[in-house]
């Protein structure tokens, strides 16, 4: 049986590759499409094409490369009939949420246009100080399987914008809907502007090494961030790394048990919780806890798990079966250490990638399901009793990502919120990110910005030019 084919983008032609990689829809575990493989030759290919590029491309106006971004936007919002069920197959989300994260890019993409690379001009009397913010070159961006249109567009729409050219690499695990878009952006940008080629797992280390790479902007997990920026030292690449999290929710004893239940579902398990910012402990008052978690066993009996084409599903498969054989590992290592389930634990039999939405009743703080990133829907609710004790546990990380504090008194639950060592945290909300807010990741959670001011310049190097007065 044959497959649909699909290319990658070089220098603004559609070019097939010579080998091939199968792509598999997690929700049934069959071979749905197949991909480009690129060889290190055809990275040379897309690497000279975009250093060939740029020269041009950062001499455009500033408003026609904001110009060039919009209408990437406006070309997500036009195909999303196309993009959305591509996703859909390959990620495993359900279609809704495939149209969602489609738009969401469109907007991200509309948004940076509007954003201006600010020139500061100082007079010091003698002399007269200028700052420019100019573009870095070549710029390499490696994407993650969980949102891989959103996470692409974060990293395209900046550089562009601040006059880089880029060589895109969406995951192994989901290239179709990202050469898909690379095919039909072949007429909207100048060719080489953007690349966009597809490979296996040799082909991120080539691009973080790539000595005609000036800049990385990955996202992905911390074990491998490290490893980017090992290789990224041959050239002292520039480096965006936005990696892992285990981010903690805390919930005082003065909520709306009933109002705040689903809010912390969903931040927990939005995206079946591949989410690097999901709640990945949940802490709750001891007053409150049976209450709560019986709340929450209720939403995760009563939330649809299944196939992303099927009405009414909110929950999709894990996304790979890499991810899926780890987390039935911590499944099992739960269950060996004798930790409770409240519910959850029985994984389907048949075909795709399906794990049910699991609650673990107060496990150790030194439990691997408490330690560790589960990136998948297993999730430890964790009794405290004072808050300074619950601030020290939620703190004791390697990572800081993100964070969010629960309570009807918005100041109380402010002042614990500025005691997370986290680079996002929401009070009584969560996951409300946005083009203009920076997010950085603290500890072992990354490296650089992205989003906001800070996160577009992060694409530039300063030029201070001082000019004496005559």
């Amino acid at each position: 049986m044959s497959h649909p084919s699909f290319s990658m983008t070089i220098d603004g032609q559609s070019t097939p590759g010579e080998a091939r990689f199968p792509v598999i829809n997690p929700a049934t575990g069959q071979v749905i499409a197949d991909a480009p493989d690129a060889s290190a030759a055809e990275l040379d290919q897309a690497v000279a094409s975009a250093r060939r590029a740029f020269p041009a491309w950062a001499a455009t106006p500033l408003a026609e490369r904001q110009r060039c971004v919009a209408q990437i936007g406006q070309t997500l919002l036009a195909q999303v009939d196309v993009l959305a069920p591509l996703l859909m197959q390959e990620q495993g989300k359900p279609l809704d949420q495939a149209k969602q994260e489609v738009q969401r890019a469109a907007y991200w993409c509309q948004a940076m246009a509007q954003m201006d690379v600010p020139v500061e001009e100082t007079d010091l009397g003698t002399e007269v100080v200028k700052v420019l913010h100019v573009p870095l070159g070549v710029v390499g961006g490696i994407v993650p399987w969980n949102f891989p249109v959103v996470l692409a567009l974060w990293k395209v729409a900046p550089a562009l914008v601040t006059g880089n050219t880029l060589v895109l690499k969406p995951s192994p695990f989901t290239p179709l809907t990202t050469l898909k878009l690379g095919e039909l952006l072949q007429g909207v940008l100048p060719p080489g502007v953007l690349n966009v080629i597809s490979g296996t797992d040799a082909l991120g280390p080539l691009i973080s090494s790539h000595p005609g790479i000036d800049k990385v902007s990955f996202t992905g997990s911390t074990q491998t961030g490290r490893k980017v920026m090992e290789s990224a030292s041959v050239n002292l690449k520039r480096l965006t790394l936005e990696l892992g999290g285990n981010d903690a929710a805390i919930v005082l004893p003065d909520v709306d048990v009933d109002e705040v239940a689903p809010k912390l579902f969903w931040g927990a398990f939005s995206n079946n919780a591949q989410f690097c910012l999901a709640i990945k402990r949940l802490y709750i008052h001891e007053s409150i806890y049976d209450r709560l978690a019986a709340k929450l066993v209720e939403l995760a009996r009563q939330t649809p798990m299944g196939p992303g084409d099927q009405p009414g599903v909110q929950l999709g498969p894990v996304q790979n079966q890499r991810q899926f054989a780890r987390l039935n590992d911590l499944l099992a290592d739960t269950r060996q250490q004798g930790h409770r389930l409240l519910c959850g634990g029985e994984v389907p039999e048949g075909a795709g990638y399906f794990f049910p939405v699991t609650l673990v009743d107060n496990p150790p703080d030194s439990a691997r399901v408490v330690k560790e990133e589960p990136f998948g829907p297993i999730l430890p609710l964790l009794k405290f009793r004072e808050v300074d004790e619950v601030v020290a546990r939620a703190n004791d990380s390697e990572y800081g990502l993100g964070g969010s504090v629960w309570g009807r008194d918005a100041q109380a639950a402010t002042d614990v919120a500025l005691r997370l060592n986290t680079g996002t945290v929401w009070v009584n909300q969560i996951h409300t990110l946005g083009p203009n807010k920076p997010m950085a990741g603290h500890k072992q959670s990354g490296l650089g910005v992205e989003n906001g001011l800070d996160g577009l310049l992060a694409y530039t190097v300063p030029r201070t030019v001082s000019v004496k007065k005559a």
